[in-house]
């Protein structure tokens, strides 16, 4: 497991980002782990967050020109990343969208740079995919290009069918997707931790149940 990713994982671990315990998913399914992205909620974790998106973007070596977030949480992770990007070297504008059209001043539902090129949605999770679905439909519809899609954690886990929404993600619209870390680094994690090694066995148990290869 690449360094970055166990770093990112202890480092959710840290914020409460990441806990172990029993939780019931969007799904209905009673998980031994839950990760809430919104946790990391002031300035110095969003600058650590976005230190590890950055890593991860440039080690996935997706090609885009620059970066869109969908509302609400895309906003500050894709100008929290820009800058992270930025201090790399790799300096590209940023973009977001409004959940409702303005009607005045410059209108519309799009704010920032203008959408063109190959755009590199970044959001926390991709769960039923529909953010990433309007985040399409926007981007072609400015004439631009998705270039792929940057989360934070790949749960690994089966949607409504035998892919998970990640897969569904990158089938549907050929899409590469960049995860920070995955279920996999997860199990890596606890196996090199033995303050956690309560926790191997049910999520491997979860894995088995509910994952995807």
């Amino acid at each position: 497991m690449s360094d970055f990713r166990q770093q990112f994982l202890q480092f959710a671990l840290s914020q409460d980002v990441l806990k172990f315990g029993e939780f019931t998913t969007k799904a209905g399914r009673l998980s031994p782990y839950f990760f809430n992205a919104g946790l990391f909620n002031d300035g110095a974790a969003t600058l650590q967050l976005a230190r590890f998106y950055a890593q991860s973007i440039v080690e996935s070596k997706i090609e885009f020109d620059m970066l869109f977030g969908p509302a609400y949480k895309g906003i500050i992770l894709a100008a929290a990343t820009a800058m992270m990007l930025a201090e790399r070297g790799i300096n590209v504008p940023f973009a977001y969208n409004r959940k409702e059209a303005k009607d005045h001043g410059e209108g519309g539902v799009l704010v920032g740079a203008p959408l063109q090129g190959r755009v590199l949605i970044i959001d926390d999770v991709i769960s039923a995919g529909t953010s990433v679905r309007e985040s399409v439909q926007l981007i072609q519809n400015a004439g631009a290009v998705p270039a792929g899609v940057a989360i934070a954690l790949d749960r690994m886990e089966k949607g409504s069918g035998e892919r998970s929404a990640v897969q569904e993600v990158e089938q549907q619209y050929g899409l590469p997707v960049a995860a920070i870390a995955t279920l996999k680094d997860l199990l890596a994690l606890l196996d090199n931790d033995p303050a956690l090694a309560a926790w191997r066995e049910p999520i491997r148990a979860y894995r088995d149940r509910y994952g995807v290869a």
